[in-house]
Formats: C-alpha cells, structure tokens, sequence
C-alpha cells in the first residue's frame, strides 16, 4: 500500500509494505508457443538463474519476492483446472527483454502488492530473444504467467529508422500481435510497457468500460497532435484525410485496454502494418511505434482516467532530465522517457520521483 504524502518540488514519501502468506499453487510451467509464423523457432537456453549473492552475472539476481494470496471477498475459482480461459482472471501482456528486465520484476511486484485478488492476475510475457522463465519463476514462484515467442522476423521489414534506436526494436511492435499471440479464449488485455509501477488495484483498470470502443487508454488532448507526423503528411490528404471528421488526441500506447474480440474482427493487426508501410516509402512519422496506433485509433479511444497513467517520468532526450507529476490523483506511474529510474538510482543521480519506484525493485545489488 503506498501514500503519496506531500509533493511542493521535492517531496516527502512513505510507504508501508503489506505481507500476504501463504501462497496458491502455482499454475504449470510457462511455455512458448508457436504459430503458422513461428515454424523455425528455436528455443533458446534458458539463464542459469542466480541463487548466491556472490554470483558472478549479477545482472539476472533478483530477491524472492513475498506471496501474495486472494482476499477472502475474490472467491475461490480453480484457476488450476481451468488454466489461461478462466472468465475470471484479469490478463496483462508485457514484453520480456534483457535490457528492461529489472523493470519488468519491479512492475509485477507493484501489481501483485496492490491487488486485492492477486491470485487472479494472469501474466503474458512476450520475448524475441532468451527465454527467462526460469528467472521470472525463481523471483515470483506462484505467479501464473505464461511466455509467448514474438518473432522478430515479422515486423522487420516494416520497421523505419526512428529518432532513438531504442525504438526501432522489433518486440515494440508486439503489442500489434497480441491478438494473434494469445490464445482466443482471451477476449480482453491490458498491455502494460515495463518500465512503470502500480500503486492503485489493477482491476479497477481492468474494468473500464470500453462501451463501443476496441481499446481504452488515458488521452491528452492538449497535446500538439500535429508533433507526431510530418509536414509531408499533413499536406497530402491521401495521409491527413484518415483524420476526417474524428477528433484525434495523444495516448500513450504504454498503458492500454484492449478488446481483442473486436480487434480480432475488425483486422486492426494489418491496418498497423499497411500504415507501416506507407511509412517505409514516404517518411509520414519520425517516431517508432507509437504514430501507426494513433493513425489507427487516435480519435476512437474509450477514455481512461489520467491517474492510471502518470507518463514521462523518464524525463526526454536530455540527460538529467526530471519531470513533476501531474495534477490529481496517481494509480499508475509510469517512467517513460529516455530515463530509467533503475539506472539513475544505480548511478547516484536519481531524479526526487526515482524514489516512488524503489520500493517495488527486487533487485539484488553485488557486494
């Protein structure tokens, strides 16, 4: 449970950890799956997970996180027996990478020690590269979760050079995929970038009513819309006119419910990539995988409370860089931007809010 207690420039914290024991029965070894695309996957070893704290790969050694259990309100569903269909588990998708991995672990800590039905969160984790299960089972033993192959391979022809390199990697784009990825049963996904922390139950997003909509996300409708394409887009109304009688506002793809029946039904994956293409040869963006979402669905979006994403405490491309919250309430903090607060901390140059993070990171630092 965490208070945010006072913000006037810097401000002052505290937090109160909350044990829940003992634990559920653990749902079956995660597994990759494949698809028609993914034939000549090849599973790749799998890390040699650190139990000492001597260990020689410091960057994979995380602390055992503490069991979470179900209120005694949430039920009992036999989550054991009927597996990734039950109607009544709440699904998140997040990407699974090296580089953001300590972000990852700190996400699904704050997500579990929020929730009041913890035993009902089922995990999608997406990977292109290493398969980290056993990292992820070692740090979170009872967490259902299950891992799914993305392969590079299919977005990498329709990727064009972007402003950062970061966001040129092929596993951004997964997200567009989740209706393939994720088996059918599956009929609604927050997906969720990793480098955030919850501190509000995550099934009060997981309820948000779509109404008609296929995704639902907080907008900004300040923001200057017109920033995210080029003047070459704007001035050729084969492009611009996609605009024509919506009302289009920034989201941050970072933090979304998706309905992935209506996804599924309306072909939303290939309405992406055709916009990706158009991109390839005529420049219409500099951004990675952000513009094609809003080329799609900006204007269309069930709105969500901005409280359930506090975005851009990652600061911009300038180093040292440190963002303020925004007015109102806080549910979701989100460190989007070039700063990690994982590396700031670590480089003794956080910025004041790196702190609200800390306390969720499982991370265990070498002697």
């Amino acid at each position: 449970m965490l208070w945010i207690i006072q913000f006037s420039g810097f401000f002052s914290a505290a937090m109160v950890m909350i044990v829940l024991s003992p634990s559920l029965q653990s749902f079956p070894p995660a597994e990759a799956i494949r698809s028609s695309h993914l034939d000549s996957y090849i599973r790749l070893p799998s890390f040699q997970v650190s139990t000492s704290p001597d260990s020689q790969d410091d960057r994979f050694s995380f602390r055992k996180a503490f069991e979470f259990r179900n209120a005694d309100e949430c039920g009992f569903a036999d989550h054991q027996t009927t597996g990734v269909c039950d109607p009544t588990l709440v699904h998140v998708a997040i990407t699974l990478d090296v580089q953001y991995l300590r972000g990852l672990i700190a996400a699904v800590h704050s997500i579990l020690q929020h929730s009041l039905c913890p035993e009902n969160v089922f995990f999608h984790f997406l990977v292109s590269e290493t398969d980290m299960e056993t990292l992820v089972r070692s740090t979170f033993p009872q967490l259902k979760f299950k891992v799914y192959y993305f392969d590079p391979e299919i977005v990498r022809n329709l990727i064009s050079s972007s402003v950062r390199q970061a966001l040129e990697q092929p596993l951004n784009y997964a997200r567009n995929y989740l209706a393939d990825l994720l088996e059918p049963c599956v009929r609604r996904v927050i997906y969720l970038d990793s480098d955030l922390v919850f501190v509000d139950d995550i099934s009060k997003l997981w309820n948000t009513n779509l109404r008609s909509r296929t995704i639902g996300a907080p907008e900004y409708c300040h923001a200057n819309f017109t920033k995210y394409f080029t003047n070459s887009f704007w001035s050729d109304d084969r492009f611009s006119g996609t605009f024509r009688g919506r009302k289009p506002c920034y989201f941050n793809t970072g933090v979304m419910v998706i309905d992935l029946v209506r996804w599924r039904r309306a072909g939303f994956t290939r309405r992406i990539e055709r916009w990706m293409e158009i991109q390839k040869s005529n420049r219409i963006y500099e951004l990675g995988s952000l513009p094609p979402f809003l080329l799609v669905f900006a204007g269309r979006v069930a709105p969500i409370e901005h409280r359930w994403n506090q975005h851009g405490l990652g600061g911009d491309n300038v180093r040292g860089s440190c963002r303020d919250l925004h007015p109102g309430p806080i549910s979701l903090l989100h460190w989007s931007g070039s700063g990690k607060p994982w590396l700031r901390l670590d480089s003794k140059r956080p910025c004041p809010l790196d702190a609200l993070w800390a306390p969720y990171d499982l991370y265990r630092h070498p002697h």
